[in-house]
């Protein structure tokens, strides 16, 4: 098994460790941080090598997964560089870095896989869009990258135009689900019900929910219609979400999440 090195770990960084080491050993994972003291204390709990440069993480791994701001790109490029070849991979986590980009960042030849994976990977529910050009990997790659991506979650080849998309549907969208299940909650709070009990409710109806379209392969309009008793309580209350911009505001959102990711705004 080639060698990880994770160079960043936040949220996604550590997200993405903890999936890696359900089927790499720990000595195979390197990781660096702008936080020494942060890095050393998730290898001490992991058991995965603590490096004190990005550049001596890069030269340890064939995998370097760059799970920092993409403002930050440009500096930890000049420091590696020098240590990058066609034998190494990079795994990019920036949502509106594109692969030529990145390239002209190094100025010359890399492998490129663009990673857009999201927070729920922290659970284990992961949902992550990638893309690669497919002639630069052999099959061995290819095969490593897919078992990795699917180890927080589920994971989707898609077509590089499609990245911006990818962010949209999953990226940024579980902020939009923690916030529909704090306004729901709220709003039967406000008839009694406790606020735990309320997130409790709230919170399983949308993980149920949501397996129950990825489990039935039925469209989510036809199990929509039959939650909606004719004259009943739920098509009441469809009734006045559809009024008030249920729908419209979702449209409104993607299209300011999507202008973003491609520097539109």
């Amino acid at each position: 098994m080639d060698n990880i090195g994770f160079i960043g770990t936040g949220n996604m960084g550590y997200a993405m460790l903890k999936g890696a080491l359900l089927s790499v050993a720990p000595e195979k994972i390197g990781i660096t941080d702008r936080s020494f003291e942060k890095a050393g204390g998730i290898a001490e709990k992991t058991g995965v090598r603590h490096f004190a440069s990005n550049a001596d993480c890069v030269k340890s791994s064939k995998y370097i997964i760059f799970s920092i701001k993409p403002q930050v790109y440009e500096n930890v490029v000049n420091e590696i560089r020098e240590y990058i070849d066609e034998s190494k991979i990079i795994i990019s986590l920036a949502p509106n870095i594109s692969v030529d980009t990145l390239i002209g960042m190094f100025g010359k030849k890399v492998r490129i896989v663009r990673l857009m994976p999201n927070t729920p990977a922290l659970v284990g529910e992961g949902m992550t869009g990638y893309c690669y050009d497919d002639g630069l990997f052999d099959e061995k790659e290819k095969e490593f990258l897919e078992e990795f991506f699917n180890s927080f979650g589920r994971a989707v080849k898609v077509s590089e135009k499609l990245m911006s998309s990818v962010v949209c549907a999953s990226g940024s969208s579980p902020a939009y689900v923690f916030l529909f299940i704090e306004a729901l909650a709220d709003s039967v709070v406000k008839y009694g019900m406790s606020r735990d009990d309320a997130y409790k409710f709230v919170a399983q109806t949308v993980l149920g929910s949501a397996k129950m379209v990825l489990e039935s392969g039925e469209h989510p309009g036809v199990l929509k219609d039959r939650v909606c008793s004719p004259g009943g309580t739920t098509i009441r209350a469809v009734e006045q979400l559809e009024e008030h911009g249920f729908r419209k505001a979702l449209f409104k959102a993607t299209e300011a999440c999507y202008n973003k990711c491609e520097n539109k705004d």
